[in-house]
Parts: C-alpha cells; sequence; structure tokens
C-alpha cells in the first residue's frame, strides 16, 4: 500500500540509525576472516573488495579506513537498489533493503523474488522475502547449532524494519 510516508527512491538516503545497525550486525574486524564457512572473505565492517579487487586472506583494514569504506559500499548499493527498484519507499523499508542488500550483494538483491514483489507493489510481500534469505552454504541459520543464527537474526531485524517495527541493531 503506498501511503504519503514512501516516496521515490531516488530521493532517499541510508538513515544514521540504519548505518549503525548495519555496522553492528556485521561486526568489526581489524583483518581478512571468513566470516562463516562457505562464505568470501570480508574485514572491516563485512567489505568484501577494496578499490575492485576481492578482499584477501591476510589484508588489514583500521577502524578509520573500515567506515569510510563502509560508506563507499553503502553508496554503491544505494545506486543499485535505485537502479532496479521502481516504486517509491518508506524510509524504514529503504533502511531495510539497503541493510539486506549490503549483506548478500546487490546482484542477488536486484534479481531477488524481493524485489519483483516490491515492484509489483507488494509491500509486505517484499518485506516477508528478507525472512527467506536465512541460508548459508545449505545451512539454515534459524538452527543455532548450524553456526551461523547471527545471519538469522539480521533478517529478522530487517524484517521488522521494514514492516515498521522496531528491531534491535
Amino acid at each position: 500500500m503506498i501511503n504519503q510516508y514512501r516516496k521515490a527512491a531516488q530521493g532517499l538516503v541510508l538513515s544514521a540509525a540504519a548505518l549503525v545497525g548495519l555496522v553492528m550486525h556485521e561486526g568489526y574486524t581489524d583483518k581478512a576472516v571468513i566470516p562463516v564457512k562457505g562464505d568470501v572473505p570480508t574485514m572491516g565492517f563485512g567489505t568484501t573488495s577494496i578499490h575492485g579487487s576481492p578482499v584477501a586472506m591476510g589484508d588489514t583494514i583500521t577502524p578509520p579506513q573500515a567506515l569510510v569504506q563502509a560508506m563507499t559500499d553503502i553508496q554503491r548499493f544505494e545506486k543499485n537498489l535505485k537502479a532496479c527498484v521502481d516504486v517509491p519507499l518508506a524510509q524504514h523499508e529503504y533502511d531495510a533493503f539497503i541493510s539486506f542488500s549490503y549483506n548478500v550483494g546487490e546482484s542477488a538483491f536486484c534479481k531477488s523474488t524481493l524485489v519483483k514483489r516490491l515492484n509489483a507493489g507488494d509491500y509486505p510481500g517484499a518485506c516477508s522475502e528478507l525472512l527467506r534469505w536465512r541460508f548459508v552454504a545449505g545451512r539454515d541459520c534459524k538452527v543455532r547449532s548450524n553456526n551461523c543464527y547471527g545471519l538469522y537474526k539480521r533478517r529478522l531485524d530487517e524484517y521488522l524494519h521494514c514492516i515498521g517495527g522496531h528491531a534491535n541493531g
């Protein structure tokens, strides 16, 4: 449902609260790590590439560099979201979708059923799609013993934020 709080994505930017939530979900590491088995190396606040080159094991980053890189990454994700989302969004929806795309990548985001539902005007359905993205290397992160529960928690937070509720982080 379109309401007075939604506006063209072109006019939105990630809110400060969402930036804090995003970096809290990502966590900080000063050296490249594999965040969960089956994932690619990341460092800083979930950065996967620096100046177009993939992060490699052994790479390092300082907290100020990591924040600058996170903002560079976020701007890229915002540009891509604005290219593939054709409908107006509320700030809370925009923030949730930027956090999600930052985590899964802009290509996966733009090609997702979430975006198809969103562009069809199915806002609740698009938000619900967030909960389906809880798997890593075939493991269901909703199952705590699979050692990726943080991803499931992030999806719950993004979903709550997307539907206008309050997320924890």
